[in-house]
Formats: C-alpha cells, sequence, structure tokens
C-alpha cells in the first residue's frame, strides 16, 4: 500500500492551480461549443480539439509544473523532470490525465472535463480533479 496523499494532491490541484483549472475549462467550453449538440459520439471530437486547444493557450507546458506540485503535496518524490507528453501527460476524451510513478507508488492526477453518457456519448462536464494513488 502506498503512503501517497491523494486529498493533499488533490487538495494542492484544486487551490493552488486553479489558473489551469480555468484555463482547462475554458478549452473544454470552446471544444463544447463546435459541437452541432450538446454532447458527441466521437472521442476524436474531443480529445484532438481538446490537446489543440490547451496547446496554443499554454497549458499542455504548464502541467507538468502541476503534476510535480501535486506528487510533492501527496508526499513522493519523482526520480525524472516531466515533459509534456506521455508518460506523463495525456489528453484523453475525458480531459488532461498527469501521471507519475514514484518510489511509493503510481499517483494518477486526471482533470476530467468531460463525461461520458450511459449511451456513450461525450457531454461537457464540471472539470473535477481527481487523484488515485496505487
Amino acid at each position: 500500500m502506498s503512503g501517497l496523499d491523494a486529498d493533499a494532491a488533490r487538495e494542492y490541484v484544486r487551490t493552488e492551480r486553479g489558473d489551469v483549472l480555468d484555463a482547462v475549462d475554458a478549452c473544454a467550453d470552446a471544444v463544447a461549443g463546435r459541437w452541432a449538440s450538446d454532447s458527441t459520439a466521437d472521442a476524436a471530437a474531443v480529445a484532438d480539439p481538446l490537446e489543440d486547444c490547451l496547446a496554443a493557450a499554454g497549458v499542455l507546458d504548464a502541467l507538468p509544473g502541476v503534476l510535480v506540485g501535486a506528487v510533492d503535496a501527496a508526499g513522493g518524490e519523482l526520480r525524472a523532470s516531466p515533459v509534456p507528453a506521455p508518460p506523463y501527460v495525456a489528453v484523453t476524451s475525458r480531459g488532461p490525465v498527469l501521471r507519475a510513478t514514484l518510489e511509493d507508488g503510481r499517483l494518477v492526477v486526471t482533470l476530467a472535463a468531460f463525461r461520458v453518457t450511459d449511451d456513450g456519448r461525450y457531454e461537457r462536464d464540471a472539470t473535477d480533479v481527481t487523484v488515485g494513488v496505487r
């Protein structure tokens, strides 16, 4: 079992990195605004434009710093400096995912800006921060 504090990492992201969350929200709103309706069944209509918007807004380059802060808050130590690309940062059809493999386990921070409905469609949702520790 990991000694990492997921709650502390989540709180760090929510309170100290509101600027990044606001930027993710703005990009997610822009992406959803391009759809013909309130939802889409096409994951590529979410992930690809979201990644493009995040890159243009400079958010992709900021996400490794968010990961570093979350790891510090959780009580972990990174083995290497993260970069704004896999395996550290990935933009999925739900939102950005930040991953760190640590000596004490694995920390995964998800900035979920979209949700998947029961029928497999993507909808814009309030951006939520989840942190998993394994």
